[in-house]
């Protein structure tokens, strides 16, 4: 890693604090290049306190982008006269951000301990000096008015790969209290199929029945039954949500059995925060929204007892009544303060702040669908993938990408570098049908390093595709405990991370998505490398002599094309690996 000049205490100021706040920033913890600040306010009586901000600079030094959690091809150095700077709450992104330099290396990663409530944060670059200008803003929200408040702040300066600092934010994050990830369990970790992408609304029951024998044939453990269960409605709006009754399948429970026959477990969707005006539920709640003014249906108000209560009971009744096993739970990032909530908790509200009523909403969901199924899955989409949202849900999956392996490929990575052990899900991969079987088997390829969601239509797709997913399929499942539990390191975060690998037991996993040299510096026991591109052939550069190792090759669609022993000695080594295919060595 490169070595900086940057490595030094930071003058840390405070802006914005009112006459009737007191406000104390202090360095509770400093070693081996990180350090600990605790914020805290207290005042007299409660009140709406305007925004306070903390502010450092830091040397424009090796400096090459900037990492965010979900600014997705957007990693570039942002100047300070742009104006756009990140929000975190509960249900949007996580706050957390790191520079990193031309090695990867981590320049600064800050961090603050409070995921729940809003913070605006930067880091951008001013012009006439040449600094980083790195901020972290609390109560840029009139969301309530509080008399105490207190947070941490983390700067990690460690000249290390990018990615530890960024796992090492995820597991401070762990250790707070009220941050507390739940269980994994093992069906959140294994190959799903969706409804999505394919059916959109329009669902039958025997043809997703059927999709799911097939979909079990060929490694699948899961299907999520998405939107259009609910309404015979069609027309992809939101309308006649807030009963979540099945008009279109009345007989759910006799569903979730036929599917349950065929050896996949059953999820369906939710679009929590919406109560479309065509609904009972419209009429019922009526003045207990945060708004009636969004594109698609008025939005429920959580911080109402008896809102989070009519949540929770369609959740438990749905579970209990059909047999569930899981549940996507969507949208939560539209609970938010919009220009027309009122504010405060009053008039029947018990809480004051939208975010800590998700949380307890959130919170209260989990706990008593946990009580009825243990091992229930919960699915949450990127962009709400934060800490705070592990607490609730076991399965993030990247946000919505249809036919875009590169874009997949960056979100998984994005959102698993601060997850810890979360399992992290690909956007549902589709294709045509006309689809070369080697292009096709790139969308498969670039979400390796996430778990597969497949929405293809699996009864009508060629013979060769489907022959390609289950060879893929079944290399995932035999090797998703390397995949989901090893060290996972993307490197070239403004390449789009053109390879990414996975080390675990002597056994290293490596994607390669694009003309590039891979470099090999341990010997380790059992390498794989898969060919994640058109060329036909892979290029490593070992560090040193690496010993002999039986190579076998396969392509896309499972067929061995070669079987040799090939000596990894120092230097450049090309082997010829088909399209999208796999390179499979075991040293002797």
């Amino acid at each position: 890693m490169i070595s900086t000049s940057t490595r030094k205490v930071l003058d840390i100021s405070v802006f914005g604090a009112g006459p009737n706040i007191d406000v104390s920033l202090s360095e509770s913890y400093s070693e081996n290049d990180i350090s600990i600040y605790d914020f805290a306010i207290t005042t007299n009586e409660s009140l709406f306190p305007a925004p306070i901000t903390l502010k450092w600079r830091i040397p424009a030094v090796n400096v090459k982008g900037i990492w965010k959690p979900t600014t997705d091809f957007a990693k570039r150095i942002q100047a300070d006269w742009e104006l756009d700077h990140m929000k975190s709450r509960i249900s949007i992104d996580a706050p957390v951000i790191s520079l990193f330099g031309n090695d990867d290396s981590n320049v600064i990663t800050f961090s603050c301990s409070n995921p729940i409530n809003t913070i605006a944060m930067n880091a951008s670059l001013r012009e006439e000096d040449n600094h980083f200008y790195c901020h972290v803003t609390f109560f840029s929200e009139h969301e309530r008015a509080v008399q105490k408040f207190k947070a941490q702040l983390r700067l990690d300066l460690r000249p290390i790969h990018f990615s530890d600092c960024l796992r090492d934010v995820s597991t401070w994050w762990e250790t707070f209290d009220e941050l507390q990830p739940i269980k994994v369990p093992e069906i959140a970790k294994k190959p799903i199929y969706s409804t999505w992408y394919q059916f959109h609304q329009n669902l039958e029951e025997k043809a997703i029945v059927e999709e799911c024998r097939i979909a079990h044939d060929v490694g699948c453990k899961a299907i999520i039954i998405d939107d259009g269960w609910q309404t015979n409605d069609t027309d992809r709006g939101y309308d006649y949500t807030g009963d979540w009754q099945p008009d279109r399948f009345p007989e759910m429970a006799g569903l979730v059995n036929k599917i349950h026959a065929t050896g996949m477990k059953v999820a369906i969707w939710y679009s929590v925060p919406f109560c479309g005006r065509k609904s009972n539920a419209y009429q019922k709640f009526r003045g207990k929204f945060l708004t009636e003014d969004h594109r698609w249906a008025p939005v429920f108000d959580p911080r109402y007892p008896e809102v989070r209560d009519h949540l929770i009971r369609l959740y438990t009744n749905a579970l209990k009544d059909w047999n569930l096993d899981g549940f996507k739970l969507d949208f939560i990032d539209d609970f938010h303060l919009y220009d027309d909530t009122p504010l405060g908790a009053e008039e029947g509200r018990d809480y004051g702040s939208i975010n800590e009523a998700v949380d307890r909403l959130l919170s209260d969901v989990i706990k008593n669908l946990k009580a009825i199924k243990s091992d229930i899955f919960i699915e949450f989409r990127q962009k709400y993938t934060g800490p705070a949202m592990r607490k609730y849900g076991n399965m993030f999956r990247a946000f919505d990408c249809p036919g875009d392996a590169v874009m997949n490929r960056v979100r998984i990575a994005d959102i698993r570098m601060i997850t810890g052990n979360t399992a992290v899900h690909a956007d549902m991969i589709t294709w045509h049908n006309d689809e070369a079987v080697e292009v096709a088997a790139l969308q498969y390829i670039n979400i390796l390093f996430g778990v597969p969601q497949l929405s293809v239509m699996l009864r009508e797709i060629p013979a060769n595709h489907k022959r390609m997913i289950a060879f893929y399929t079944k290399y995932w499942n035999e090797n998703s405990d390397t995949i989901m539990n090893g060290c996972f390191v993307p490197f070239k975060p403004l390449a789009n991370y053109p390879t990414q690998r996975v080390s675990k037991d002597e056994k290293t996993i490596i994607g390669v998505y694009e003309e590039l040299v891979i470099g090999l510096d341990s010997a380790d026991k059992t390498i794989h490398i898969h060919n994640g591109q058109i060329a036909e052939q892979l290029v490593v550069r070992n560090t040193m002599d690496l010993g002999t190792y039986r190579c076998k090759v396969f392509d896309c669609l499972g067929t061995l094309v070669s079987d040799t022993h090939i000596d990894f000695n120092i230097g450049l080594l090309e082997i010829s690996v088909p399209p999208c295919g796999i390179l499979i060595a075991e040293k002797l």
